[in-house]
């Protein structure tokens, strides 16, 4: 090997770049479903774009909004389920329209008729 200090900069210079790449990836990776609760909205607002308006206003944009939106509920309660970031969801329970945010969780009905 003619330039070892070259080589060994070089491989540095990759990995740094490949970790960086990869942050907004491994962010997302780790993120969630949540119910969010929010005040509903004034009569005649569309409730869809509504929740929309809180996302964007939280990620920072309409497009991220978009991405993360998953249901609009308008039926029972007012609010919205979505896929965040920790960072995410510490920004949406910001807005001054989110009531409550929890993880989206399952249930199942036991089974007792063995």
């Amino acid at each position: 090997m003619r330039h070892p200090c070259a080589a060994a900069a070089f491989l540095l210079a990759v990995l740094l770049g490949s970790s960086v790449a990869t942050a907004t990836e491994q962010d997302h990776t780790h993120a969630g479903v949540y119910i969010v609760i929010v005040q509903p909205p004034a009569d005649g607002v569309d409730s869809h774009a509504y929740h929309l308006g809180i996302l964007a206003a939280a990620l920072g944009s309409e497009e991220r909004a978009k991405e993360a939106l998953l249901y609009s509920y308008r039926i029972v309660a007012s609010g919205f389920a979505a896929k965040l970031t920790p960072a995410e969801l510490a920004a949406v329970q910001k807005h001054p329209a989110v009531i409550q945010a929890r993880p989206d969780e399952k249930y199942y009905i036991p089974d007792n008729h063995n």
